[in-house]
């Protein structure tokens, strides 16, 4: 069989799992502290005993989507006027507790709860960097670029901001929070700034993400096309070719 057939067949699948990235991108390039997930490639399709069989190195000589991983890119800072909106510039996470456990996020879409604590839009805590809830006593509130947070001139706490070792991979949990690798402790971040009063936005651009996803189908197509008319040619040597043999 063609060699060209595995080509084809190999490229439509990694287009068509680049497509549904590229889809899920675009679909939340406006939710606030989104992190769109990028391909990467890996180049052995039946995995390390695929080079023992001639038809292993024939399929293992082209490449195939490996997954996808966060871009950890920064978004744009976008200023809301809401004194309790804090988005983080550079490396790290805010902590919330959850039913599930703690999750991390960038989405900072935080208000005073009825309780006098720091939440989420659902309504669950925002943990310090001490891994407490955050108390919000009545009055103005200030919070400095530590994320130490002051009502009415006195210190409260300073909301947590969290990072992990280089090549962590965090698990996706719907549209902007995160969970991450059981076992694995995140650590304070050093080098992040807080911005009071402004959100983060996904770090996907709109026109870009619609270009990547006009590209993805594209290609696709092409590979689809390209199946075809090896398909075509395989049907055809099968039924007119074989039998003079």
């Amino acid at each position: 069989m063609d060699s060209g057939y595995y080509a084809a067949m190999t490229g439509l699948v990694a287009r068509t799992q680049a497509l549904d990235t590229a889809a899920a991108n675009l679909a939340n390039a406006q939710t606030p502290g989104f992190r769109a997930e990028r391909e990467f490639f890996r180049s052995v399709l039946l995995g390390p005993g695929g080079a023992d069989s001639e038809l292993g190195e024939t399929v293992n000589n082209y490449g195939l989507l490996g997954g996808n991983r966060l871009s950890m890119a920064q978004g744009a800072l976008v200023a809301t006027g809401n004194p309790l909106d804090l988005a983080v510039e550079g490396q790290g996470f805010f902590m919330v507790q959850t039913p599930n456990g703690p999750r991390y996020t960038r989405d900072g879409s935080f208000h005073r709860a009825p309780s006098g604590q720091l939440v989420t839009e659902a309504g669950e805590p925002v943990l310090s960097v001490t891994g407490q809830s955050i108390p919000i006593p009545p009055g103005v509130v200030t919070v400095g670029a530590d994320g130490t947070i002051s009502v009415a001139g006195g210190v409260v706490a300073q909301v947590g901001v969290f990072v992990f070792p280089a090549g962590t991979e965090l698990t996706p949990e719907g549209a902007n929070r995160y969970v991450a690798p059981q076992g694995l402790t995140a650590t304070a971040a050093t080098g992040a700034s807080i911005h009071q009063g402004a959100l983060e936005n996904a770090n996907q651009d709109v026109v870009e993400g619609t270009l990547d996803l006009v590209m993805m189908q594209r290609q696709a197509e092409m590979m689809q096309r390209a199946l075809t008319v090896f398909h075509t040619e395989f049907n055809k040597f099968a039924t007119e070719d074989l039998p003079k043999v």
